[in-house]
């Protein structure tokens, strides 16, 4: 990741393709949540996966540091998932929630840059 970072070429690639899979439609994701959240950024968010890849995506820049984006996550994961938990219990559930709709969302994400022939996947 740090490779990417320190290369502004691509980084602003990879912005540029993040937005584009997301612009165009090529998540498939019921309700087309993404591109309501992209599209529409003065209305609230009701997904936490959302949020996180919206502060992401907006954080990343060529002289954005590692550190800067995995700050922003632990912040994410602790306003969303550490903090809500009132026991143990509801933290597992609330953690294993966000897990997989995370990893649903980045998933979604790389197939459909993948077939796209995005510049970023190389």
């Amino acid at each position: 990741m740090r490779t990417v970072l320190n290369s502004h070429s691509k980084v602003t690639v990879l912005r540029s393709d993040l937005y584009a899979v997301i612009e165009q439609g090529f998540l498939d994701i019921p309700g087309n949540l993404v591109q309501k959240a992209f599209r529409s950024p003065e209305e609230p968010q009701n997904d936490i996966e959302l949020k996180c890849l919206n502060d992401l995506v907006s954080l990343l820049t060529p002289s954005t540091d590692i550190w800067v984006l995995l700050n922003c996550v632990s912040s994410n994961l602790h306003a969303f998932v550490i903090q809500p938990s009132r026991n143990k219990q509801e933290f597992r559930e609330l953690a294993s929630d966000f897990q997989l709709r995370w990893n649903f969302l980045l998933r979604t994400i790389s197939k459909a840059m993948t077939p796209n022939d995005t510049d970023s996947f190389g």
